[in-house]
C-alpha cells in the first residue's frame, strides 16, 4: 500500500495527562481511514498534531515521504467537529475569503464555490448571513470550504453530526466521490455503522494507545467469534450448480459489526 501519511510512536502529554502514548498509524494514499475511539481517547490530539495546531512531545509525522512541515498545510483540508465559521458574515463572502487563504484567486474561488453550492443545493444562501442557516446548512458550507482547494489529504471530524438522514447520505456520497477522485481522507467518528459504509481502513485509539488497526474486513475477521451462517438452497437445479463447492457456497462465517468490534476492543 502506498502510504501518504505516517505517524511513528507519537506521544503527547498535558500536565499529568497522557493524551497519546506511542501512537503509530499508516494512512494509505487514495483511501478512507477511520480514526476511532471513545471520547478522550486522543483522536483530536492526533488530528491537531497532523494539522500543526500542536506539536508532539516525541515521535514523528511523515507526509508524502518527508517530515511534516508548515508548507504541507496547503495540501491538507480540515473540518473540525467544532465548526469555526463567522456567523455574522455572509456565506459567499466568507467562503471566497477563506478560499483565498488556501491559495485560490478570488475568480477561481467563486467558480469552484458556485459548482459546489449548486451541487449541495445551497446557492440560494450565498448572500445570507451564516447565522440565518440551519445547522445542517452551515455544515454543508463548512464542508465545501474544507474541500474547495482540492487538497491531497482531507480530515473530517464527525462530518455527519447534525445532519438528517437524507443530507447525511448526500455528504457520504461526496466523501466517497472524493476518495474515488484520488483524495486521501481521515474520518474521525463515533458512528460505527457509518464506518462500515465509508472506511477502507481503521485505527482504534483507547486511553491514549493504539488498540487495533487494519482494513475494515481484516479487523472484523480478527474479531469473529466462530459463528457461521448456513444458507439453504431449495431449488433443485440451483442445488446441483453449487454442489461442487458446498462449503464455500452455503456456509459463511458471521462477521461482527463495527459496534461489536469497538466494544470488544476497548473492554
Amino acid at each position: 500500500m502506498d502510504i501518504l501519511l505516517r505517524t511513528d510512536k507519537v506521544c503527547k502529554r498535558f500536565d499529568q495527562h497522557t493524551a497519546l502514548d506511542e501512537v503509530s498509524i499508516e494512512v494509505g494514499r487514495g483511501r478512507i481511514f477511520g480514526l476511532l475511539g471513545p471520547n478522550g481517547a486522543g483522536k483530536t490530539t492526533l488530528i491537531r498534531i497532523i494539522n500543526h495546531i500542536t506539536a508532539p512531545d516525541s515521535g514523528s509525522v511523515v507526509f508524502n515521504g518527508h517530515p511534516l512541515c508548515w508548507e504541507d498545510m496547503q495540501n491538507i483540508g480540515y473540518m473540525p467537529e467544532e465548526r469555526g465559521l463567522y456567523k455574522k458574515m455572509k456565506v459567499g463572502e466568507q467562503a471566497v475569503y477563506l478560499a483565498q487563504l488556501k491559495g485560490l484567486s478570488a475568480r477561481d474561488a467563486r467558480q469552484r464555490l458556485q459548482m459546489w453550492f449548486e451541487r449541495l443545493d445551497i446557492m440560494p444562501w450565498w448572500n445570507r448571513k451564516l447565522e440565518e442557516l440551519s445547522k445542517g446548512m452551515q455544515q454543508k458550507v463548512q464542508f465545501v470550504i474544507t474541500v474547495l482547494h482540492e487538497p491531497e489529504l482531507l480530515i473530517f471530524d464527525e462530518p455527519f453530526s447534525g445532519f438528517d438522514p437524507v443530507n447525511a447520505e448526500v455528504l457520504k456520497r461526496e466523501i466517497l466521490r472524493l476518495r474515488d477522485a484520488g483524495h486521501t481522507i481521515i474520518y474521525s467518528t463515533h458512528n460505527m455503522p457509518s464506518v462500515e459504509d465509508v472506511c477502507d481502513d481503521i485505527a482504534l485509539i483507547n486511553h491514549s494507545r493504539l488498540v487495533l488497526s487494519g482494513s475494515v474486513d481484516e479487523v472484523k475477521r480478527r474479531y469473529a467469534d466462530g459463528r457461521y451462517e448456513i444458507r439453504a438452497v431449495t431449488d433443485e437445479e440451483q442445488a446441483r450448480q453449487v454442489a461442487a463447492s458446498i462449503p464455500d457456497a452455503i456456509i459463511q462465517p458471521v462477521l461482527p459489526s463495527m459496534n461489536e468490534v469497538f466494544l470488544r476492543a476497548v473492554q
